[in-house]
């Protein structure tokens, strides 16, 4: 069996919102922004990619399932996205954590990661 990994879904009370803030957040562009679904992609021809999709419900707990990324400077990258309007989160991490846990505009939690350990 093949499986390719075409996109993450994400629940979204306003996808288009949502979905020009990750595309700005991680350089992506927009393949799909009908008013059904708002979708993007490292570019064009390349996966996976984030849809955004609406939900008539709020999110009311944590994620079961959020991305981590690794960013060259991590100081750096995390003042960057809290200017574009995320915020940070409490998941219950101690603070002694290499890696910095966010929310977007949504609520919707992303981890910022450290440096790679050797």
């Amino acid at each position: 069996m093949a499986l390719e990994w075409e996109q993450v879904m994400v629940d979204s009370a306003d996808p288009a919102a949502l979905g020009r803030w990750w595309a700005e957040a991680l350089g992506w562009v927009v393949v799909n922004d009908s008013p059904e679904e708002y979708e993007i992609r490292p570019a064009p021809d390349r996966l996976p990619g984030l849809l955004f999709a609406p939900v008539p419900e709020a999110k009311t707990v944590k994620n079961r399932l959020h991305l981590d990324f690794r960013p060259v400077d991590q100081e750096a990258e995390v003042t960057r996205l809290l200017a574009l309007g995320a915020r940070h989160a409490d998941v219950g991490q101690s603070g002694d954590e290499p890696w910095v846990v966010l929310a977007d505009p949504e609520g919707n939690e992303f981890c910022v990661l450290g440096p790679r350990r050797s």
